[in-house]
């Protein structure tokens, strides 16, 4: 899961995921002297990705076994609103938010995912999920900000924010519809009326396109697949199911619709091992946290052989794109690494849980889990390694949203 925008689109309400333009990258070196705070993981302007991208490394850190540090956990906590909202970044918690901070569900899910992963917030995540709750479409699932279009990144990444907290997603409806009828919906049929060209069948759209048509999308796909089976961003690894196929046509189950998208994944990443994403003007190049977010998918649905292939195209190629992107693709390796059963302390001979504790405050000592690797304890870097968030939008409606949010990823794009 990654992400990226400018407030440029966000204030144009274009803020959602499309086709991708780069934003420009802060300058990746150390700065003693960065006015950003000293608590938030990451060395770049947290402006559009501040909260998105501590929530995915506090998780990440849990994840791996490594208790955070508790000003970074407190500086997360103080950026929700009164209404248990919260916003990308608040510069200053102290101010009330007011109707012009624009806040969001996905920034909104991830706080309440890594929270409840660390235990002790009830409170906070209560106050975010009733808020989420509050703000679901009467199609019964989200869009990026309160009102906006329901999307599929969207929808998914508040299913997960529900399962943390304990709750049955389909229990919680609008009227008579709940977050798996949304999804369902903007899942391609494989055959019958409606169904896409073979190479499409079974993916899921990010949202209908103008002419209410769905397009396949890779991301939304790989998005889609973990919020059909209710799960969030970290996936607990899985035996080996039999293998994918598309099937059915019409309003399938959400475990055939989960099942139909990893069919169309397993596809998209037979060939070389990962997906594409092309930036305007240049030729199409490996995503990397599209791809990440694809071996998520799949192990959460059981298909680990292909999860792995992935995984072992990632240990190869995805150093440099971690390295300059920041504690957001840290973590989004070691959600994959985690899915798949692969030590993210050996990810083809890097650390990256080393990495990410490097991007920000000293974690507290670590749990037995990474006994092995307590000198990822005495990081001191509160610098961050710099991140580069690609922006994202170009011309989908107003309010629709950013998707699976700020990850460094392009959300539009077909494999």
């Amino acid at each position: 899961m990654n992400v990226r925008r400018s407030a440029a689109v966000l204030a144009a309400a274009t803020a959602v995921i499309g086709a991708a333009v780069p934003a420009v990258a802060a300058d990746p070196s150390p700065s003693a002297s960065r006015a950003f705070p000293a608590a938030l993981y990451g060395g770049t302007d947290p402006t559009y990705d501040g909260v998105w991208r501590q929530s995915l490394a506090l998780l990440a850190q849990h994840t791996a076994g490594v208790k955070p540090a508790a000003t970074s956990v407190d500086w997360l906590t103080g950026q929700q609103c009164a209404n248990g909202a919260f916003a990308p970044y608040r510069a200053d918690p102290a101010t009330p938010c007011d109707t012009k901070l624009m806040v969001d569900t996905n920034n909104t899910a991830a706080a309440v995912q890594a929270l409840a992963a660390l235990g002790g917030h009830d409170a906070a995540t209560d106050k975010a999920v009733a808020w989420l709750k509050s703000v679901q479409n009467k199609d019964g699932g989200w869009g990026y900000t309160p009102g906006g279009a329901s999307d599929t990144n969207s929808t998914s990444v508040v299913v997960g924010a529900l399962t943390a907290v304990g709750e049955k997603p389909a229990d919680v409806r609008k009227g008579s519809r709940g977050p798996y009828d949304a999804l369902m919906k903007l899942a391609l049929p494989c055959e019958g009326e409606g169904a896409a060209a073979a190479a499409d069948a079974g993916a899921f759209a990010f949202q209908p396109d103008k002419k209410g048509k769905l397009v396949a999308n890779a991301d939304a796909t790989a998005a889609g697949v973990v919020g059909a089976l209710g799960k969030g961003l970290v996936v607990e690894p899985a035996a080996q199911a039999e293998a994918a196929a598309c099937s059915g046509s019409g309003s399938p189950s959400p475990q055939q619709a989960a099942a139909n998208g990893a069919a169309y994944l397993t596809k998209a990443l037979a060939k070389d091992g990962h997906l594409n994403s092309a930036l305007p003007g240049s030729t199409d190049q490996p995503d990397h946290g599209n791809t990440a977010d694809a071996v998520v998918a799949l192990a959460a649905q059981g298909q680990t052989a292909q999860a792995k292939k992935s995984l072992e195209w990632l240990e190869q190629n995805s150093s440099a794109w971690a390295a300059q992107s920041g504690p957001a693709a840290y973590a989004q390796l070691i959600f994959a690494a985690h899915a798949t059963d692969t030590d993210p302390r050996d990810f083809g001979g890097t650390d990256l849980v080393k990495q990410l504790n490097a991007t920000g405050p000293a974690p507290q000592t670590a749990t037995a889990k990474s006994e092995k690797a307590d000198e990822t304890t005495d990081e001191t870097d509160d610098s961050g390694s710099g991140d580069v968030w690609w922006m994202v939008g170009a011309g989908l409606a107003a309010g629709a949203g950013i998707g699976f949010l700020l990850s460094s990823r392009n959300k539009r794009r077909q494999p």
